[in-house]
């Protein structure tokens, strides 16, 4: 499976450090983190997007769409399972319509995207093993916690580089 190269959203400090103490919770429990994931682009983040390329004009387009966006408030809202037998735990965002529409024009103008619409969340682990879902979901609580947007960055696997845009 080729590397994905992906825009994405990063939160605030606040936002960054409430994504944090949830993976470090998990981590303590002895639960699957994705402070247990020691790649460079790993630090809390909103994906908008995933391709196999993305045309230098494209960084152009996310630019001009999210820009006029950011920084906004979404609101972490619930957890969600992704998968089959070993799942991925997000926290589910609720996101302004204005984010909503703009990410879907930006989605619309690049060929070849991963995944169709957009599901917007924040990963907290992968690969958890479904029977220790219950224990997660304590671990973590359901507070709503609000994450303020305000940086679009791109990762770029081919060229192993992480810019703000």
């Amino acid at each position: 499976m080729p590397r994905l190269h992906a825009f994405e959203l990063l939160p605030d400090d606040e936002g960054r450090d409430a994504v944090l103490r949830d993976w470090q919770a998990l981590r303590e429990a002895g639960l699957p983190s994705q402070l247990d994931h020691q790649g460079m682009t790993n630090t809390p983040h909103v994906t908008v997007l995933t391709a196999e390329t993305l045309a230098d004009d494209q960084d152009e387009h996310a630019v001009r769409h999210l820009g006029p966006v950011l920084p906004v408030v979404a609101r972490a809202s619930g957890l969600a399972l992704l998968g089959g037998s070993r799942v991925s735990l997000v926290r589910i965002l609720d996101v302004p319509d204005e984010l909503i529409s703009a990410v879907l024009t930006l989605r619309a103008a690049v060929p070849h995207r991963q995944h169709p619409g957009w599901l917007p969340h924040v990963t907290l682990a992968r690969r958890v093993p479904r029977a220790d879902v219950p224990t997660a979901l304590r671990v973590l609580g359901h507070d709503a916690v609000p994450l303020r947007l305000v940086e679009l960055r791109r990762w770029d696997p081919d060229a192993g580089t992480v810019r703000t845009l």
